[in-house]
């Protein structure tokens, strides 16, 4: 089994610190170029000055109920395998990671859920400029009393698909060479349900950058307080066996 190098610098700075600099460098383009309300101006005048696809089978029932009950269907898989683990020796060395991707996991959807719960943000269905009845208000501004709160920032749904770029982590424990397909998977499914709700109304393109961003950084802190301890575990006991002797 390969243990992610969260001891070596050079692999903190490829796999936190850049990733999210690359983030942060998006999210400030899409700000200067007013690139949210562009394609949402664009998505909406495609669909015929409506949010058609809003209630359409293909993004309401197909990709956002089913791709939800898929992920949670992945995530209790991910718990009987674990607690299977549990029980046969020969799972041993799988017990880690599968452990590891069933926190991160819940880990990063909860904390997409928790910040929307306070971020006070419309969904782009709910603004004037696309047939809703409140004003747009940036994340920072100041709403008016008595303006019904938002709950539309990060993007929830999206965090279903993105939790499982955490499969690169899984991957790089246990089958290193896998670990750029985990990677790809997890990217592809929070890409197409961010897009279906882009689609419906639901979310600005940011909304889903930074949910990337807040699954990456949840997938590589939980595998730096997975991994690192059990790197710091064998110098503690040699440390252990040198003061002894």
């Amino acid at each position: 089994m390969t243990t992610p190098d969260w001891k070596n610098p050079r692999f903190v700075l490829r796999h936190l610190w850049l990733p999210l600099l690359c983030v942060l460098w998006i999210l400030l383009l899409i700000a200067a170029g007013g690139v949210d309300i562009a394609l949402a101006d664009r998505i909406y005048a495609w669909e015929g000055q409506h949010w058609a696809l809003r209630q359409a089978f293909s993004t309401e029932i197909l990709v956002h109920k089913a791709g939800r009950n898929l992920s949670l269907l992945a995530w209790f898989t991910v718990l009987a395998l674990c607690l299977y683990s549990l029980s046969r020796d020969a799972w041993r060395d799988r017990r880690r990671p599968l452990a590891y991707l069933l926190v991160s996991t819940v880990v990063a959807t909860a904390l997409v859920a928790w910040i929307k719960h306070w971020s006070n943000m419309d969904c782009p269905w709910d603004l004037v400029r696309y047939g809703g009845d409140r004003p747009f208000i940036g994340l920072f501004g100041l709403r008016p009393v008595g303006l019904q709160r938002g709950a539309c920032f990060p993007a929830g749904h999206a965090s279903g698909g993105y939790a499982w770029v955490a499969l690169y982590y899984f991957f790089l424990a246990i089958r290193p060479g896998w670990r750029w397909l985990g990677l790809v998977t997890g990217l592809s499914a929070g890409l197409l349900f961010g897009i279906s709700q882009q689609l419906r109304g639901a979310h600005f393109v940011s909304h889903d950058i930074w949910t990337l961003g807040i699954c990456w950084a949840t997938a590589s802190l939980v595998s730096m307080a997975f991994w690192h301890a059990q790197a710091v575990e064998p110098e503690l006991a040699n440390e252990a066996r040198a003061t002894r002797a």
